[in-house]
């Protein structure tokens, strides 16, 4: 590989590293629960619903273990052969991972216009769960399955539909038999580390390697929303779902209202690295093996979080708080974090609602999470060491 463009040496990680295997030890062992990737666990393309039924029941409080897949690789535009598709960029047969081939050529039903893209996992019944409360679920770790994720640019999508990707439009016949027909244009990105962090590591055409931190986290995490019918993967929602966040790495936490009963907690779309807008369509999308713990609290109880039931996805990370903004207009996303973050200052730091707003015009950071998903997310970052008072 040519020179990196990185100070230092930057060690590209071997497939043996990611190849897949038996459940962890740690949840052999008892400590823990865990769901791998079958077609028993997975739906592809859509999310449950509230007739769903789940995967696994677990007490609340319990650490689960899920083998999530990235969808890239296996879609009709990349001819649904994982094994050619990764082939190209010098991935052989025994490095793609088993449960990713056993999707891809079994029979399960996915309309490449009408659904999502996303692989996703579950539904997992919390004992206890019911509508009103919240799902606390707590990041535990994350771990690459494979060193090697894909970048997406598709016609149609992303933050300049029409101007990416810059080559010709889909032609009549775009089929997984004729997946070239689509002109879709796909980045390999493989992963490297220097001493104990992860990078990745971006090819351009002229040989050079760009590098870029691994920040690794689930892009889909939910629970079932109070609906039935077939629920396309991509929109987020109150329930969560298709959040993108990239703060989600480990030692954070999200928490989402509850709707149904037991949760009925999904995830899906596991990321190696993502920028806030996600611009070209896809961040760096690449399976994980993924440790969570998943607590329900008790509205009026102690520990719940708010003053209020939650009624949107709030997530904590040791640094910010981060209330969240949803709606396909992009303006309409960001009023809704602001009066989201108004909300929770007024009633976990006890300020008037217009101080609120001066200290988050003043020292509160608004990012625009994706404008990728159909329902577009805005969030607030919180700085928690502000909020240390003067007399």
């Amino acid at each position: 590989m040519n020179q990196v463009c990185h100070p230092g040496t930057i060690a590209v990680l071997q497939p043996e590293s990611g190849k897949p295997g038996a459940a962890p030890k740690s949840v052999n062992g008892g400590t823990g629960f865990y769901v791998p990737a079958t077609l028993e666990t997975i739906r592809w393309g859509i999310l449950p619903n509230a007739l769903a039924k789940p995967v696994l029941t677990v007490p609340a409080g319990s650490v689960v273990t899920f083998d999530t897949i990235s969808h890239e690789g296996m879609l009709e535009d990349q001819g649904r052969d994982p094994i050619k598709f990764f082939g190209q960029f010098g991935i052989e047969r025994e490095d793609v991972l088993e449960d990713v081939q056993a999707l891809a050529m079994s029979e399960s039903e996915h309309d490449f216009v009408k659904d999502g893209p996303h692989v996703v996992i579950g539904p997992v019944e919390i004992q206890g769960a019911e509508p009103g409360d919240i799902l606390k679920i707590d990041m535990v770790s994350f771990a690459p399955r494979v060193p090697y994720g894909v970048i997406a640019s598709r016609h149609g999508k992303g933050a300049l539909p029409g101007e990416f990707p810059d080559t010709p439009a889909p032609e009549a016949g775009a089929h997984a038999s004729c997946p070239e027909l689509y002109h879709n244009v796909f980045h390999l990105v493989r992963l490297g580390a220097e001493g104990n962090k992860l990078f990745c590591l971006l090819e351009d055409t002229d040989g050079r390697v760009l590098s870029f931190p691994a920040q690794l986290f689930q892009g889909t995490m939910g629970v079932a929303p109070s609906v039935a019918g077939r629920l396309n993967s991509t929109p987020p929602g109150v329930f969560g779902g298709n959040i993108d966040l990239k703060y989600l790495t480990a030692g954070s936490t999200l928490y989402l209202p509850v709707q149904v009963r037991g949760a009925m907690f999904f995830l899906g779309d596991p990321h190696f690295a993502q920028g806030n807008g996600e611009v070209a369509l896809s961040a760096v999308e690449g399976s994980l093996r993924s440790t969570l713990r998943l607590t329900v609290l008790k509205f009026g109880q102690s520990g719940y979080p708010f003053k209020r039931q939650l009624e949107s996805p709030f997530a904590e990370t040791a640094a910010y708080w981060i209330p969240f903004g949803l709606h396909p207009d992009l303006n309409e996303a960001m009023k809704r974090a602001v009066r989201n973050a108004i909300c929770f200052l007024s009633d976990t730091q006890g300020l008037t609602p217009a101080s609120a707003m001066a200290y988050l015009s003043a020292a509160a950071d608004f990012e625009v999470t994706q404008v990728v998903d159909k329902t577009k997310g805005v969030h607030a970052l919180i700085k928690k060491d502000h909020f240390h008072y003067r007399d």
